[in-house]
């Protein structure tokens, strides 16, 4: 009976001097030894910071920022160009065009350039043949205007894209690159202009505004001036357009003579042809796949 207080007389014994010896140990500045749990966390904690020093130091060369190679200058363009022009313009560098009068200049420069569309491309003929078109298949506005003269625009950029870039190559760059000066290149690039332009105009065109002028005849085509030029490829445009447009209106004035026929014959004399008409029209065009058709030849009509 006494065995049993004795050996928990004993256990309360020994707990007080291991806490005795504890205390004894944290103030001659021991440190009580860690847990196995708080070991285990301690070595986790020091891996990973090792870990994450030994990336950073992989990884410092990724992430040093080298020196960037210096970038070559831009080849100069139409902007270089324009710059130069407006320079020369005021005088030079040393008296700079005012800002006011450059936009003075480029505000002029673009109420020309839609004459400039008209008068120099290929634009008049394609508008008017999309117009006869539209006018042939009994559509009033559709397409709209916009979309008329935004397909115009896009295949006359289609088909002046050579001589546009013969200028800019001969004319452009130079002139911006200051090989050459702004008479040069106004001399080089309307060369290339005129050379389209004499391709699509008629001898006799030029011969009557030639008489007209008093200036011929002309020993190469080259010395025809644009005075001349200009009405005489205007002149011949209309006359190719309206040749073109004749051809496109024959095929639907022939499905609306026969549609007129056939309500004739029934009696339907009330009736309007061109109703009955358009949808045969649109089927015909659509399975000969009309707009390919005539925007292809269009363009191949420039280079026969």
């Amino acid at each position: 009976m006494l065995v049993a207080p004795q050996i928990r007389f004993v256990r309360a014994k020994s707990r007080t001097a291991f806490e005795r010896s504890e205390t004894a140990s944290a103030s001659l500045g021991q440190r009580p030894r860690p847990r196995p749990g708080q070991a285990g966390l301690l070595r986790g904690a020091l891996f990973i910071l090792g870990a994450f020093l030994l990336a950073l130091v992989m990884t410092q060369p990724a992430l040093a920022q080298a020196v960037p190679a210096p970038t070559p200058p831009a080849a100069p363009g139409a902007a270089d160009a324009l710059d130069r022009a407006l320079g020369q313009l005021g005088g030079g560098n040393d008296a700079p065009l005012a800002l006011s009068l450059q936009v003075l200049i480029i505000m002029g420069l673009l109420t020309v350039l839609p004459g400039i569309i008209l008068m120099m491309t290929s634009f008049t003929r394609i508008i008017i043949v999309l117009a006869i078109l539209r006018q042939a298949l009994g559509l009033q506005q559709t397409p709209p205007n916009q979309v008329l003269i935004g397909l115009s625009l896009f295949l006359s950029l289609f088909v002046m894209a050579p001589t546009i870039a013969n200028v800019n190559e001969a004319a452009i760059k130079p002139y911006a690159a200051g090989r050459i000066g702004a008479e040069q290149m106004i001399e080089t690039g309307g060369a290339s202009l005129h050379a389209f332009m004499l391709k699509q105009t008629r001898v006799k065109d030029i011969t009557m505004f030639s008489g007209i002028a008093k200036t011929g005849p002309y020993a190469n085509p080259r010395d025809v001036p644009f005075s001349v030029l200009l009405p005489a490829f205007v002149t011949s445009e209309l006359k190719t357009a309206f040749q073109i447009g004749f051809l496109v209106f024959l095929p639907f004035i022939v499905i609306d003579l026969v549609v007129a026929t056939v309500l004739m014959s029934l009696g339907m004399m009330m009736m309007s042809p061109t109703i009955i008409s358009l949808p045969f029209k649109l089927l015909l065009f659509v399975l000969v796949d009309g707009w390919a058709l005539t925007m292809g030849s269009l363009a191949n009509s420039f280079v026969s």
